[in-house]
């Protein structure tokens, strides 16, 4: 039994529900897992020195049932988006079709190296070329580059771009504009920068008004960055005159286009006067988000920043393609080789298989399904802004923070229901926010239980409030101390308390 009483056994197993510890803690010490033939092992020829080899390493001795068993339970014990709804807004966790993996896990394409020659893969560079003119014709831009590993390094990206502009025009300027909604990456990408954040309130429709920015405008900005749709999931109305105006000072307009998922096949942000956007390949066309997986932040700008862009760029020499880098105002490199290939198969594959109609289509929804929620819970949950939304709806605890009742309690009686939490807290400029994004692949019947999970939340926190203070109640685990995550993580695995050979920490 190992030490162990039977009802250690049935502690750790409700139903067909385990209680599954760490893989360390599963090891009994009794033997080793697995066995190699002599002829397998190396020897000690290898050149490490002696010093560095261990006679015995503290590796759990399971077999391999234990192994498979115990890492499929973990697996379970997962919420996705292959398992659930998963309103987070602000990050646009939509069904991506497997299609796409499928393309992305081609042998062309996962063996491919880096330092091939280019006439070896004269296919991987048509890819890319053709993915940068297809989203330059999405957002009405004039050139691309697919090197950003992600939005926020788009972000810095663009205002290194920003910054070598101005001072190739012998107007280095210091100062950006960014309104108080914004993502947190905005001015942090432009503090890295060298740049001076103005922070620019909202106004009272959740909107940058022209008279403020007129006000803060002079030529010392170098830009404006906004967000549109902004994090409130309402267009900027304005933008077309705002623009006009930063441009009338000299200055450039940078669009985080995180919330492109609203827009796409419906209204070009380059033609709106923006001259530089970046867009989230990993979450507007088709790759999952979240989970430390790669992404990638294509920067899309105007002819007029071309000469700045970040090196190699894919060009077309008659019938071939090449990569260039004799650009001598480019800012450099900004990613090791060419960006996040994969992710770049998978938006091919995603805007191929769509076309013009399905985008199109895709966007429609996804307005429409924010739409409807935000109209079915209004009369229970305070509406900061309500007004006709975009492809998310923010919404406060306002009405249940009377009853003691705050967003985080929300969020977590939502897993009770089935639901992943929806963003809170954010954007910052609605005290209690929860910020919900259906997306566009939800059916009628999804969202309908959803509304019906949230109105019944609502009622609970007038008649039984401890009920959703206490939440989560039916989950692998309760309520949590996030506070003493967040600070005092724990990121080693603890000692081993089995065997002598398994005493040293990892």
């Amino acid at each position: 039994m190992n030490g162990k009483e039977p009802g250690d056994f049935l502690d750790a197993q409700s139903g067909l529900v385990f209680k599954e510890p760490l893989i360390f803690e599963l090891d009994a010490g009794e033997g080793d897992g697995l066995s190699f033939g002599k002829k397998q092992v190396p020897g000690p020829g290898l050149g490490i020195p002696q010093e560095f080899l261990r006679q015995e390493l503290p590796i759990p001795q399971l077999t391999e049932q234990q192994v498979v068993r115990h890492f499929t339970r973990l697996s379970q014990w997962n919420f996705c988006v292959d398992t659930g709804f998963y309103p987070l807004g602000s990050c646009t966790m939509k069904y991506n079709p497997r299609v796409n993996e499928e393309g992305a896990s081609l042998e062309g394409f996962v063996s491919i190296h880096p330092y091939a020659p280019e006439q070896a893969v004269q296919g991987a560079l048509a890819l890319m070329y053709e993915l940068e003119s297809m989203l330059a014709i999405i957002t009405g831009m004039d050139r691309v580059t697919l090197q950003p590993a992600a939005g926020a390094q788009a972000e810095l990206t663009g205002m290194l771009m920003v910054r070598a502009y101005h001072r190739d025009s012998g107007s280095p300027r210091k100062k950006v504009l960014i309104p108080d909604s914004a993502h947190g990456t905005n001015p942090a990408s432009c503090a890295l920068c060298g740049f001076q954040v103005v922070q620019v309130p909202s106004d009272e429709r959740g909107l940058l008004s022209p008279k403020d920015i007129s006000s803060r405008l002079d030529e010392d900005v170098a830009a404006l960055m906004l967000t549109n749709p902004n994090t409130l999931g309402l267009f900027e109305e304005n933008i077309l005159e705002i623009c006009e105006m930063v441009h009338s000072v000299g200055g450039l307009v940078y669009c985080d286009g995180a919330n492109l998922n609203a827009l796409t096949g419906i209204a070009r942000i380059g033609d709106m006067g923006v001259d530089l956007l970046h867009m989230n390949l990993h979450k507007t066309f088709s790759t999952p988000h979240g989970g430390g997986g790669p992404g990638a932040g294509p920067l899309a700008v105007k002819a007029i920043l071309e000469p700045f862009l970040p090196v190699p760029r894919v060009e077309k020499a008659g019938e071939d393609f090449c990569l260039r880098e004799d650009f001598p105002k480019s800012i450099g490199r900004v990613k090791a080789f060419y960006g996040h290939f994969g992710v770049l198969v998978r938006a091919y594959g995603y805007l191929l298989s769509l076309g013009p109609r399905g985008l199109t289509e895709a966007t429609r929804r996804a307005v429409l399904n924010a739409n409807y929620l935000r109209v079915a819970l209004r009369d229970l949950y305070h509406l900061p802004y309500d007004r006709l939304c975009k492809h998310e709806c923010v919404f406060s605890d306002r009405n249940q923070a009377r009853l003691g009742i705050q967003a985080l309690d929300i969020a977590k009686r939502l897993m009770d229901y089935g639901f992943h939490p929806p963003t809170i807290y954010f954007p910052l400029i609605v005290k209690g926010a929860l910020m919900i994004e259906p997306t566009e692949t939800e059916t009628l019947e999804t969202l309908d239980r959803f509304v019906e999970a949230m109105r019944k939340i609502a009622l609970e926190a007038q008649n039984e409030p401890e009920t959703v203070r206490s939440a989560p109640h039916i989950t692998k685990v309760g309520r949590l101390d996030e506070v003493a995550a967040a600070r005092r993580p724990l990121l080693v695995a603890p000692r081993a308390k089995v065997g002598s050979s398994n005493q040293g920490p990892f």
